[in-house]
Formats: C-alpha cells, structure tokens, sequence
C-alpha cells in the first residue's frame, strides 16, 4: 500500500511538473510585460547600419524600428514604465536567444529564411540585399570565378556563408574559406592581407567600408550571390506578439514613417564617422513595401 501511494505521489509531481513547464511555454510576450517583465532586444555590435555599438551604446536602423515596436507594447499591455533590456548578440548565436526566449525581439541584418523559420518567427522585411564580394581596392579579383583558390572569408553563422560554401562545391572552385565571428573582424582580415575576399550582404560591405578610416582602401566587386530580406526575428508560435509586431510593422510601412527611418541611416551620414552610404530604397524593396507580407519562398 505504501508503495502504490509512493508511486501515486511521484506522478501527482511529474504531472504538476509538466503543467507548470507547460504554463509557463504557453505564456506570451505580452503576457510577461503585463506582469512587469522587460521586453528584451537583442541587438548587433557591427551591422552597419542595422545594428551596432556607438561610443558604448547600441544604434541603427532596425534597432530604431525595434524601439518604435516597444512604444506599441507599452500601448498594448498598459505597461507604461516597461523597461527595455537591450541584449548584444552575434551571429552565431542570434537564432538561439530568440529560440530560447531570452530575447524577445533581434534587431539587426538578419535573413528571413525557410532554415530558420523552423524555429522563429520574422515580420515583414525591413530591407532587401544581396551578397557580394569585399576585396583589397588593387585587387584583381572582379567575379565569383576570380576566387578560385583564394582565401576568402565570411561571417560564421551566416547565409552567405551557406551559400559561399555551396557555390564552393558546385564549381570546385578549391576556395580555402575562413570564418569570422562576426562582420568587423572579416573586415579587418581583408585590411590585413589575411583574406582575399569578404562576402556578405553588399549594405553591411558598404557600412563596414564607409565607417573605416580609408573608405577607398577596399571596393565592391562582381554580381549578386543570394537574395536577402531582412527582418526582424522574434518568437515562434507567439500569435499575439506577432500579431502586434505585424501591425506595427505594417502601419510604419503602410505611413511612410519607415521611409524617414531608411533616409536617415542609408542617404545621410552616420555614425562613427559621419559618411554617407548613399543607397536609396532599392526597386526591389519600393515594390516589397507595396503589399508588405512576411510570407517568403525559400
């Protein structure tokens, strides 16, 4: 008899257990902040201009769109005084501190893709790239066929990284491919002599470029490698968080409002050192913004 009560005891406790783990996965965003948690924004340390760390504070594009979605959170939850916890990460890991909840939202250059979709959720894009090839201004590489047995680097936990390593495969180009940990240090390689080439997202090429204190050292070069759309990621299976970063998203868009955003960090200069990267809205992104979704193939 005691036995049996024994054992009837220790599954009571694996099934409060379970409910209480399982409480706590079904409980939202929205639903922490109402109780007075922070909202959680991851940011970058060198996605120019996305995401980046200024004279020790946290800047850029997306970072300034991320901050317009706290004031609709603040709105939405009634939680007036939330505070804002601000959260640097890098490649590698950005996937993971959205996945695992310890942020809420990741403001940076980050591709909404099939790959990762599987375990986050993006809204709509705030811009549209490509990857393109970083090298030395006497350089004379000018085309992907050029990097044939070169050393070229990309950024660890990146799709053109990924994309990189199969173009690599499909034309047996016997490229020796290095990674970096994160965008400023692949810069830095090419400055050095380390690697050949850089490629990346030809946006975070020019901001690398432009921030540098020889612009001209360093040049841009060949066709695109991938497509782009970058998003905001936040988490899977959040309806009502995403349902508000929608909204908010759209109606920024929808206004215009994301237009005075754009300008300011890609047609005026910026921070460190007051340049210019000189990059309208593409046609592609004018058209996006047309019927802005954050339903994408691929």
């Amino acid at each position: 008899m005691r036995i049996t009560l024994r054992r009837a005891f220790a599954c009571l406790g694996v099934l409060f257990a379970l409910s209480t783990s399982i409480t706590a996965q079904a409980e939202g965003v929205l639903d922490r902040i109402a109780k007075g948690a922070p909202l959680v924004i991851a940011h970058r340390e060198a996605s120019i201009p996305f995401s980046y760390v200024q004279e020790g504070k946290p800047v850029g594009y997306a970072l300034e769109l991320c901050l317009r979605i706290a004031e609709q959170v603040r709105k939405q939850t009634g939680a007036k005084d939330m505070p804002v916890q601000l959260m640097q990460v890098t490649p590698a890991n950005r996937v993971e501190m959205v996945k695992s909840g310890k942020a809420d939202l990741e403001c940076g250059s980050t591709t909404n893709n099939a790959t990762r979709r599987k375990d986050v959720s993006f809204t709509m894009a705030h811009f549209i790239t490509g990857a393109r090839i970083l090298v030395a201004a006497d350089s004379k590489i000018d085309s992907v066929d050029d990097l044939a047995k070169k050393n070229v680097v990309s950024t660890k936990g990146t799709t053109p990284l990924a994309a990189l390593e199969q173009l690599n495969r499909a034309r047996y180009l016997q490229m020796t491919i290095l990674t970096a940990p994160d965008h400023a240090a692949a810069f830095e390689m090419v400055q050095k002599g380390q690697a050949d080439a850089f490629v990346m997202d030809d946006v975070l090429l020019a901001g690398l470029a432009a921030s540098s204190t020889d612009p001209k050292a360093v040049k841009l070069v060949g066709r695109f490698l991938t497509t782009e759309p970058l998003a905001i990621m936040l988490p899977k299976d959040d309806l009502a968080f995403k349902k508000l970063v929608d909204d908010e998203m759209r109606r920024m868009i929808k206004s215009g409002e994301i237009n005075a955003l754009y300008d300011k960090w890609f047609t005026k200069p910026i921070p460190p050192m007051q340049r210019s990267l000189d990059l309208p809205t593409s046609y592609l992104l004018r058209d996006f913004w047309k019927y802005p979704t954050d339903q994408l193939p691929g």
